[in-house]
């Protein structure tokens, strides 16, 4: 909802503010001029990201119109999976958990958590990291080191969608003066013709140029940076799961360990302390 706001604020102060000083608002229709600009942008971008960014780009869009999958409820389950991962192991011993962390997919505890069986990265995250203290001989400043190398990577993954994408609303404006001066080449072309087609021909040409900060600033500028707020909102999962799992490991129990997680959390998303612990005793 509010990206739909927001690009309505966008476009109706543009058109408005336009209207209002007596402009002609068919003027602006300049299709070529946006093929240039936005086919340029485009094209682009393919040539400059490898495969794998274009997929992420895309698996990314509709979690900018809808709003990102990190959010206060999955970061309650993600703390609560884990708490119940520590508690069977406190109860039944660390092999108890072996069969949950060597498949999550089809593990018992897992299920319990559709968003976070779903979200493989994370689910594998935290598997990974119970198996490696069920297998023991690892420290717990060893297990920090790696856990922060892996975020780091994952931080890195989660990023390069917004990075591709700001990388096209940089490039933007400069499109904008290419299909400008294209434009002022065709009115060169038409320099002995009437005066009302010169004045078409530059008009088209500086709609252009404002095409091209438009949807560099307007539009393309402001989708990589919601891509950005959603790549550092998931990785707090992450970083919480890392802080709860490395509490534990240096031997506090579920119950405090899960609190280290809820402090890394940003403060819009962390659950209260009865909110959380109304969750893990529920379960």
């Amino acid at each position: 909802m509010l990206f739909f706001i927001g690009m309505a604020v966008v476009i109706c102060s543009v058109i408005f503010g336009y209207l209002g000083a007596h402009g002609v608002l068919l003027a602006l229709w300049q299709p070529y001029e946006f093929i240039i600009i936005l086919g340029s942008g485009i094209g682009a971008h393919i040539v400059s990201n490898p495969g794998g960014v274009h997929k992420d780009v895309f698996k990314m869009l509709p979690q900018v119109i809808t709003g990102g999958k990190a959010n206060k409820a999955m970061h309650m389950d993600c703390l609560s999976l884990i708490y119940d991962i520590l508690n069977k192991s406190r109860k039944e011993g660390m092999m108890s958990i072996e069969a949950d962390v060597e498949n999550p997919q089809s593990s018992g505890i897992f299920s319990k958590y559709p968003a976070i069986q779903q979200n493989h990265h994370l689910a594998d995250f935290i598997a990974d990291y119970f198996r490696l203290i069920a297998a023991g001989n690892m420290q717990a400043h060893e297990l920090d080191a790696l856990m922060d190398m892996e975020i780091d990577t994952r931080m890195h993954e989660l990023s390069q969608p917004g990075s591709a994408i700001q990388k096209i609303a940089d490039a933007m404006p400069g499109f904008g003066i290419v299909a400008a001066v294209l434009g002022i080449v065709i009115t060169m072309g038409a320099i002995d013709g009437p005066m009302e087609e010169i004045g078409k021909h530059i008009a088209a040409a500086l709609v252009g140029t404002f095409s091209g900060v438009l949807f560099g600033y307007g539009f393309f500028g402001p989708i990589a940076s919601k891509m950005e707020h959603i790549a550092h909102e998931e990785i707090k999962l992450y970083e919480s799961a890392k802080a709860t799992i490395v509490a534990s490991v240096n031997g506090l129990p579920p119950q405090l360990a899960v609190e280290f997680g809820r402090k890394v959390l940003f403060a819009h998303d962390r659950p209260t302390f009865s909110e959380l612990e109304s969750k893990v005793r529920a379960r």
